[in-house]
């Protein structure tokens, strides 16, 4: 079982803490890694899958498809789901669904955005110690993992430890501390003195967390813990910035860390649009710089891994994947939403007399000068032809579009996330039975689904 003594911990951080990052933390020498704050009823909605081409366990919305939480083997004994809820019921279906997936469950009690705190998460919980009590208790007496939470500090030292010591009373295995209030944020120093004090009360491990801005090296750490008076040590900025400043040896150059980052995200699939996130919080001001504006034009994962030589990397990885499947993406369709969509406008899904396939679009592997709806429009104006004509239907937050070009129908099997997806997926079936793309472009874009 997972311990919480003496550990050096990669904090939660939204968008970064997901699977590439996690898992390069824990090879510069992270002991424990917390995801990123996931939502309860995004995770309500979502089914447990095995990715046979990743080796993953990837909880899947069942509204649209997309990712919740992805996880695999390597990382399974110390990664720590961070959860945000404001609901003991809603957490206990939660944490009963993924705990034979992770080491722990943590309960955020430090947010202070807003987004958290409308909802009655994050530091909003800390103004209701009872209710706060109540889904840690829950969670404890109902799992077979340990469960945490991370707060922030109180206006003062004695409210703080007022408002631990219950929440170490319902049975918690250790308690992250942010050293700053809800209304402070990066900028203004951090209260060491007041996480101190607390430590020095309770009897369960303190994490202590928000000294990023005085640790630049290791050793920083190792002083701020022993400033904190804590058991251990979160990481939360300084980690996003450059995460081998978990390296006992000390920091390797950025663009190391960079290429050894984007192996992982390459490997296991990571969306472009969160890799390129991650990256420009390591890059910082250097995206000004020739090279980082050239980064930031960047669409594709290939585009990405180009500028620090890794396209070949890429490429072959994507090719692989896309022989074994299809990138382990996740396909959903309307009768397999949970729960039963609502009933809403009847739509025609009779598919007679369109020509369609199953086909899907995969961003990451077109740029936008070769998108199947420019290429459509391009090939209709040369020939002389009118331009396609697009319908799309949706059920819930899924779609299909049906393409009526030169007299036919045409349309994917293949449900999407969005409408501009929808249109571009019926267009490279429009295309395919025109002549313009082959089945072996199909396949090399990842496409076809057999």
């Amino acid at each position: 079982m997972i311990s919480y003594e003496n550990k050096i911990i990669l904090a939660p951080m939204v968008r970064i803490g997901t699977l590439p990052m996690r898992l390069l933390a824990l090879r510069y020498g992270a002991d424990i890694v917390y995801t990123e704050e996931l939502i309860d009823w995004k995770f309500l909605r979502s089914k447990r899958r095995y990715n046979s081409i990743l080796r993953t366990v990837d909880y899947v919305d069942q509204t649209d498809g997309t990712i919740v939480f992805r996880t695999c083997a390597e990382e399974k004994e110390r990664v720590v789901l961070q959860l945000g809820t404001a609901d003991a019921s809603r957490a206990i279906k939660v944490a009963q669904l993924v705990q034979n997936d992770v080491a722990a469950i943590d309960i955020n009690m430090g947010c202070p955005k807003e987004f958290s705190i409308k909802g009655g998460m994050g530091v909003a919980l800390l103004a209701q110690p009872d209710k706060a009590f109540n889904i840690l208790s829950t969670l404890v007496n109902n799992l077979s993992i340990p469960v945490t939470c991370k707060i922030r500090i109180l206006s003062t030292q004695e409210e703080t430890v007022k408002v631990v010591n219950k929440l170490v009373s319902s049975g918690i295995k250790a308690i992250g501390i942010h050293g700053r209030t809800r209304d402070e944020r990066p900028q203004h120093a951090v209260h060491t003195d007041v996480i101190k004090y607390v430590a020095e009360r309770i009897s369960i491990p303190v994490i202590a967390n928000g000294g990023s801005k005085e640790i630049e090296k290791y050793s920083d750490i190792i002083k701020f813990k022993e400033m904190t008076g804590c058991n251990s040590v979160m990481i939360a900025r300084a980690a996003e910035w450059n995460c081998s400043i978990f390296r006992k040896e000390g920091l390797l150059p950025m663009d190391t860390v960079i290429k050894e980052y984007l192996k992982l995200a390459v490997d296991y699939d990571n969306s472009p649009s969160n890799t390129k996130y991650c990256i420009q919080n390591i890059l910082r001001d250097l995206q000004e710089t020739p090279r980082g504006r050239q980064f930031l034009e960047c669409q594709t994962l290939d585009q990405i891994c180009a500028i620090w030589d890794l396209e070949d990397y890429c490429q072959e990885k994507q090719t692989q994947y896309q022989k074994m499947g299809i990138q382990g993406r996740w396909q959903v369709s309307p009768d397999e939403l949970e729960p039963p969509q609502k009933k809403q406008k009847a739509i025609d899904t009779n598919l007679t007399d369109i020509i369609q396939m199953k086909v899907s679009f995969i961003r990451a592997n077109f740029n936008d000068l070769n998108l199947p709806k420019s290429q459509l429009h391009l090939w209709a104006g040369k020939n002389g032809h009118k331009l396609p004509i697009y319908e799309t239907q949706q059920i819930e937050k899924l779609f299909r579009t049906i393409i009526t070009f030169n007299g036919k129908k045409y349309t994917s099997s293949f449900w999407e996330k969005n409408k501009k997806f929808a249109e571009q997926g019926a267009a490279l079936v429009c295309l395919f039975h025109i002549g313009v793309v082959t089945e072996d472009d199909l396949v090399r874009f990842g496409s076809i689904i057999k």
